[in-house]
């Protein structure tokens, strides 16, 4: 596989790379990186032939679009990128600090028809572009009915603004509703889902993956190095490495638990067999994982970018993912359990039956 090893987007006719160039690095502070330095991580991907561009209105208050922007425009690349970027969070008050802000506008977030048109209108002048190839949904506000949503972003389908458009950290009974909801109506619907996911984040399996497999829309995953944990930087004993996961993070200390130390482990046995870094095998298992469309990968480095794209000629056995598989199942309960093939065995005396779409 190759960055050119391209592949639909859902049930669409929006074809990507099967890794797409997370930019949530570019513009930030701590641990991201700086203009020079996120031009060549933009330049190597495009080098490499990646053509799936993922930014986001709040990333970096706006900074990684207007880098995007100007990239595309110095490599007068608009019309090879599948560029997407995203709308909700709140653009008056950081979502790390949310609940510390006062007076913020609430209509400036959300997935309402005016925080939308609102968002759009500003990430296109950020972008310097006159439309979106694909616009996410970056989270669902609990609020706002799925009828709203799916009307208002089919209207910018149908008016040229956006191409496509997805859901991202949504309930999988919203994605299916929404997807139900534009097929009955004969309108645009969602194409993808963008969920975390990754060998200690495999919950979404449950209802997420099924759904989108139901309803013919691609995941994409996010971190699928669970923020640098997989990468193997951190210690069981000491995990103040100067990642990601140091200091504030939308993670917090999640990923540092036994359960994740045994995943990593095991993670690191497969890749010493393979003679590759934890990072290369987490990548090729997220990417081999049924349903999976395009994985996205971020940089604050151009060595980090490099590496991520190795992955994507790694091939891992059959036995090692075997393996990789068992350590990192999680605990399921009886109803989020209902999928799994020992209950389809029960059911059918014994037999391992396979759906049409399987």
């Amino acid at each position: 596989m190759s960055l050119t090893a391209f592949r639909t987007l859902g049930h669409s006719g929006l074809v990507v790379s099967p890794l797409a160039l997370g930019t949530m690095t570019f513009g930030q502070q701590n641990w991201g990186a700086d203009e020079q330095d996120s031009r060549a991580i933009f330049n190597a991907y495009r080098a490499a032939g990646g053509n799936f561009i993922d930014t986001a209105d709040i990333y970096s208050g706006g900074t990684s679009e207007e880098m995007v922007g100007r990239f595309i425009k110095e490599t007068n690349s608009r019309d090879e990128i599948v560029l997407a970027t995203k709308f909700a969070f709140n653009g008056s008050a950081s979502p790390l600090t949310a609940t510390q802000a006062v007076g913020g506008n609430p209509n400036a977030g959300g997935n309402g028809a005016k925080n939308i048109h609102r968002a759009l209108e500003a990430s296109l002048k950020r972008l310097g572009t006159d439309h979106i190839d694909l616009y996410w949904m970056h989270i669902w506000d609990g609020v706002t009915p799925v009828e709203e949503i799916v009307q208002t972003l089919g209207d910018l389908v149908r008016a040229g603004k956006i191409r496509y458009f997805g859901f991202s950290d949504m309930p999988a009974w919203l994605a299916m509703k929404a997807a139900t909801i534009a097929s009955e109506r004969r309108v645009p619907g969602p194409i993808a889902m963008q969920v975390e996911y990754s060998l200690v984040a495999r919950d979404v399996e449950s209802e997420h993956v099924p759904v989108a497999r139901e309803a013919n829309m691609g995941v994409v995953p996010w971190s699928p190095l669970a923020g640098g944990f997989l990468t193997g930087k951190y210690d069981r004993k000491d995990t103040s490495n100067s990642g990601r996961l140091s200091g504030a993070n939308p993670f917090g200390n999640s990923k540092f638990v036994e359960r994740n130390w045994e995943v990593l482990d095991a993670l690191k046995a497969v890749a010493m067999e393979l003679d590759r870094a934890p990072a290369h095998v987490a990548l090729a298992w997220a990417m081999a994982r049924p349903g999976i469309a395009s994985t996205i990968i971020g940089a604050s480095k151009l060595s980090q970018l490099e590496s991520n794209i190795a992955a994507a000629d790694i091939r891992i056995s059959e036995e090692q993912m075997r393996r990789l598989n068992e350590v990192s199942m999680p605990a399921l309960g009886f109803s989020s359990g209902l999928a799994a093939p020992f209950i389809r065995r029960m059911v059918f005396g014994g037999h391992n039956v396979t759906g049409w779409n399987e």
